[in-house]
């Protein structure tokens, strides 16, 4: 408890985020107990730690919970579970095993074991790579001219190659699209995309940058005004598995690597944006409408109340 009390402490001096926190031998389980910390369950003063509790308290707690409220129980299964008279976390905890595997999912199994202190779903300590990133935005107003549509897949590609470099992962692919505006049903509607395959998988942002103007130009269509583009990374793999090729070039590639990782640097020490590439424009006059965006209290110092 004195622990988790710490860790409140730390995470808000440090991120200005008030957090609770769950303690228990499954990940199910203190996932449920985080729950019981925010609603000040069991006396829990923003930590609950289920190991504190007896059987039965711990049985009195679970039977006053709605069996929505478990990690991995989602509205359709939660209406299937009530319709069996299955309305709290007690009542799933206490169910026949083999009823609720042969109605519901193995993982509803899973859950119900985790409920029980049996570890069935482990811990990621570090999350999984991904698999593909995505950087797309809506425009704050209609774009029709393809130089403003590149210049935003231009910063969105820069955006996904800093992200994956981010990862330590190389992308084989790169897929650009764009779109009009659905909703307008009285005017001309288009959408398309277009996957570009790179010669080698790569994270240097101009190889990215090309591939998606490239792929941008094969489906761009005038005539139309549009509403959205993005660009997507696939193909995704940790870069120390590249097997490498008869027609590599390592003096270009350190070139390559060197100056992506003094941009990386820049951005972060000065700000994102600080450093990019030209053909993702100054101006971006295709940039979403932020009219009614939070102020970045936490995050910037330009955007600090002044006390007068």
């Amino acid at each position: 408890m004195e622990y988790g009390q710490k860790i409140r402490r730390t995470t808000r001096q440090n991120v200005g985020i008030p957090v609770c926190v769950g303690i228990a031998d499954t990940k199910t389980l203190a996932k449920l107990a985080n729950h019981c910390a925010k609603k000040g369950f069991a006396g829990a003063d923003g930590v609950c730690d289920f190991g504190r509790l007896s059987e039965a308290e711990r049985s009195k707690l679970f039977a006053d919970i709605p069996v929505g409220d478990v990690w991995g129980v989602g509205r359709k299964i939660t209406e299937k579970l009530l319709a069996l008279g299955i309305q709290t976390v007690e009542d799933l905890r206490t169910a026949n095993p083999e009823r609720i595997r042969s109605q519901f999912s193995i993982m509803l199994g899973r859950t119900q074991q985790e409920l029980n202190g049996v570890l069935c779903i482990e811990l990621d300590e570090v999350g999984s790579p991904r698999q593909q990133i995505m950087v797309s935005r809506s425009f704050g107003a209609a774009v029709t001219a393809l130089e403003d549509i590149a210049e935003s897949v231009a910063y969105f590609a820069t955006t996904a190659a800093a992200k994956l470099r981010q990862d330590g992962s190389v992308a084989a692919s790169v897929c650009v699209y764009l779109h009009t505006n659905a909703f307008k049903e009285n005017e001309p509607q288009y959408q398309q995309s277009k996957i570009v395959p790179l010669n080698q998988p790569s994270d240097d942002t101009t190889v990215l940058v090309k591939a998606a103007l490239a792929g941008l130009k094969r489906i761009y269509r005038s005539g139309f005004s549009y509403k959205k583009t993005g660009v997507m990374l696939m193909g995704l793999q940790p870069k120390g598995s590249i097997q490498p090729t008869l027609f590599d070039e390592p003096v270009n590639q350190a070139k390559s690597d060197n100056l992506m990782h003094v941009m990386d640097e820049i951005n972060r020490k000065m700000g994102k944006g600080s450093v990019g590439i030209a053909a993702s424009g100054l101006g971006h006059g295709w940039t979403m409408r932020q009219e009614k965006k939070s102020p970045n209290y936490t995050t910037d110092w330009n955007e600090l109340p002044v006390v007068g």
